[in-house]
């Protein structure tokens, strides 16, 4: 596989806040699908701008099929196709207008493969985007951001606020996109049910920091929570603990390794763990 998207060590300061990005680094193998995840103001949406070039970062790398992108690298940006939550075109266009548009800004812009997916996602071609519901408007962006033949897509929040139903069809066609292991997915997301259905890893941002960046499969079926009480918690090896959240009459202990952990603690009840119950005990929890 070859390295995709590759951030390493990058930080970011806005002078009228104390966010700030702090040391991001994680890469991006081709034919993957990586998680972007973390709650609203954590760094994700800066993070995207700093790889996209929209923002100027303070410090580190940024560097997309093996180069940096500087204003003047259209071959770059033409092997993106990016998805933003907000719609950035002009109500009054089309998607037929789209088009038109869309293929003066792309050098490898596919006509025949954008009607396709218009026609898949059952979307007007005369009809004005702004009487475009809003899965309707997400599928047009996604129906763009797919017909120049990019090789990465990057999409920050683009399935918040769509029903399950939309939500599901959407994630096939990011599964169908990854088929080819030429391709590769940044999905930003905090619904962690969509990640778990479709994401090879997940790279986790707090307050500007990764926390976490593990395949999703360690995540979900090598981690795990052991829940005790506290005299049981006492008996724990602090080794083995990631993090801990105390509840009411009960201890919720983060480990990385179920099963080594079921032969040490045979009389202590391990549950599987979510991804969402991860997030909730490493920022919620202690250490």
């Amino acid at each position: 596989m070859n390295t995709i998207l590759e951030v390493q060590g990058l930080t970011k300061k806005y002078k009228k806040s104390n966010f700030h990005l702090n040391n991001i680094s994680f890469s991006l193998q081709s034919g993957t699908i990586m998680g972007l995840v973390g709650e609203n103001g954590s760094g994700k949406t800066t993070t995207i701008g700093c790889i996209l070039n929209t923002l100027i970062k303070d410090g580190g790398t940024v560097k997309l099929f093996g180069k940096e992108m500087a204003d003047g690298s259209p071959e770059i940006r033409d092997d993106i196709g990016f998805v933003f939550d907000a719609n950035c075109f002009s109500n009054d266009f089309t998607s037929k207008k789209l088009s038109s548009v869309m293929r003066r800004i792309y050098s490898k812009w596919d006509d025949d493969l954008y009607y396709e997916y218009l026609k898949k996602f059952n979307l007007p071609v005369t009809q004005k985007i702004k009487t475009f519901s809003k899965g309707m408007s997400v599928k047009l962006r996604i129906a763009i951001a797919l017909s120049h033949h990019p090789k990465l897509l990057i999409l920050d929040e683009a399935t918040s606020g769509l029903d399950p139903i939309v939500r599901d069809d959407i994630l096939d066609v990011f599964l169908d996109f990854v088929q080819d292991e030429n391709n590769s997915i940044l999905l930003s997301s905090h619904i962690t049910s969509d990640l778990e259905k479709i994401a090879d890893y997940i790279t986790y941002i707090h307050n500007g920091n990764v926390i976490l960046s593990e395949k999703k499969d360690e995540l979900i079926y090598n981690y795990g929570v052991i829940r005790c009480k506290a005299s049981q918690f006492a008996k724990i090896d602090p080794q083995d603990i990631l993090a801990y959240k105390k509840r009411d009459y009960q201890i919720d202990v983060l480990i990385s390794d179920q099963r080594s952990a079921e032969k040490k603690y045979g009389d202590f009840i391990i549950d599987n763990v979510s991804i969402e119950e991860i997030m909730l005990i490493l920022v919620k929890g202690e250490k």
